[in-house]
């Protein structure tokens, strides 16, 4: 795997370009990457971009954050990596914070979010439209729509974040026993440096431990979204149902309540303190932010700034801003961590054939746990005609047009104002 050296500040302004321009989730990042990253700088060759993006597929993670990250390091080793994954994730971090205070203070002055009530269904469009794209794209064989099927359903039954791990893990060792249909490769001994995988390892358990022990709110924040970065496969569209089951109350549906409740916990919470909980977040408050991050560019894990900030929004906007960045930190550094642990020896571990065969049941297990999120998220919504509509319509735009997502989400927005 070639590439050439470059002088930071050039690929860096590249990385801030994509950052702003590049919508759509990882599948359509990598066609910016490749239009800007290969044909326009020739950072690297197009069979190096695809090497390396199929890497991170491996990698529990934000897919497109680790293909560039991982770009990132080939070109100028790990300063240039994390100085490419800051550069990467800061506007839509940023912008996600501002939402999140936004919404906040919408509803502490109990002040109406009805135009917003064709959100929800279009961010289950979305979902649907996710679980559509990657499907259409890894699911090529009856074993993987097999998988893919029973994935949905076990995770529809046992709707909890630890099933997903279990879940991936299980389809990648089923489709790890067909590694006989796989070409042989000539095959050398090779050392692993283990360094970045203990530290990943070494920060999990550091921030479970701190966490059960302090009950700090960024210390359980940074630990929860630490977790989930570290066992999400698949992307953002899989990560959502993980958030979904972890962080929101159905009970917090009423806005009056939930500024009632609100103000009641700020009496006891003067100052971040150790305590063992966070504030709830409702089904509708969940919906509109991943619809927000759905309209934005760059990486879809930034998502989690929103989740974190509304999580801390007793404290105050230090709090939002606290619980924002923590929960990004925590989302985003151990995919960073295993992509720079496994970079090292990838050219050597990619030639066994059994690494290449669990592919296929991981990406088939990834599409049916996106399919059941869209279930997951719809169910709340009251059955009416306006819902299913806006649903299948967001759908349709996203499957069979080729209009932006923020023109759409505008388009939803104008529409609740208008329909009363």
């Amino acid at each position: 795997m070639e590439v050439k050296s470059v002088r930071y500040y050039l690929f860096l302004r590249d990385v801030l370009l994509l950052a702003v321009s590049t919508f759509g989730g990882p599948q359509a990042h990598i066609a910016h990457f490749q239009k800007v990253l290969v044909r326009k700088h020739h950072y690297l060759s197009e069979e190096d971009l695809m090497e390396i993006n199929s890497l991170c597929q491996i990698l529990p993670g934000p897919t497109s954050t680790q293909t560039l990250t991982a770009i990132g390091y080939k070109l100028g080793g790990q300063k240039l990596a994390y100085l490419t994954l800051l550069v990467w994730v800061l506007p839509a971090v940023s912008i996600m914070t501002l939402a999140a205070i936004l919404i906040s203070n919408i509803e502490q002055k109990n002040l109406s979010l009805e135009f917003t009530r064709f959100i929800q269904p279009m961010a289950v469009g979305f979902v649907s439209y996710g679980a559509y794209s990657i499907s259409l794209r890894t699911i090529h064989t009856k074993s993987g729509i097999v998988i893919m099927i029973g994935a949905g359903v076990l995770s529809y039954a046992v709707q909890s974040p630890y099933i997903f791990p279990v879940i991936l893990l299980g389809a990648g060792l089923i489709t790890a026993l067909k590694y006989k249909a796989q070409p042989r490769e000539e095959k050398k001994k090779f050392r692993v440096p283990w360094r970045n995988f203990l530290l990943w390892i070494g920060i999990l358990i550091l921030a479970a431990v701190l966490g059960l022990f302090t009950k700090a709110l960024p210390i359980r924040l940074f630990e929860n979204f630490y977790r989930s970065g570290s066992l999400v496969f698949g992307g953002g569209a899989v990560l959502t149902p993980l958030l979904y089951t972890e962080f929101v109350d159905a009970e917090y549906e009423d806005a009056s309540e939930r500024v009632t409740k609100a103000s009641e916990l700020k009496t006891k919470l003067k100052k971040f303190s150790p305590k063992p909980y966070h504030h709830p977040i409702s089904h509708h408050e969940f919906l509109s932010g991943y619809a927000v991050a759905q309209a934005l560019p760059g990486p879809v894990f930034s998502f989690a700034a929103y989740i974190g900030a509304l999580s801390a929004r007793d404290y105050g906007v230090a709090g939002i801003l606290i619980g924002a960045v923590t929960s990004s930190l925590g989302v985003f550094l151990p995919g960073t961590l295993l992509i720079f642990f496994i970079i090292r020896f990838w050219e050597n571990l990619k030639k066994y054939r059994g690494v290449r065969a669990s592919l296929e049941g991981i990406t088939a297990a990834s599409s049916g746990l996106v399919a059941t999120s869209a279930i997951i998220l719809f169910q709340p919504l009251e059955n009416t005609f306006m819902n299913f509509f806006v649903a299948i319509g967001t759908f349709a735009l996203l499957a069979f047009t080729k209009l932006p997502s923020p023109l759409i989400i505008v388009g939803g927005l104008i529409i609740g104002l208008l329909i009363k």
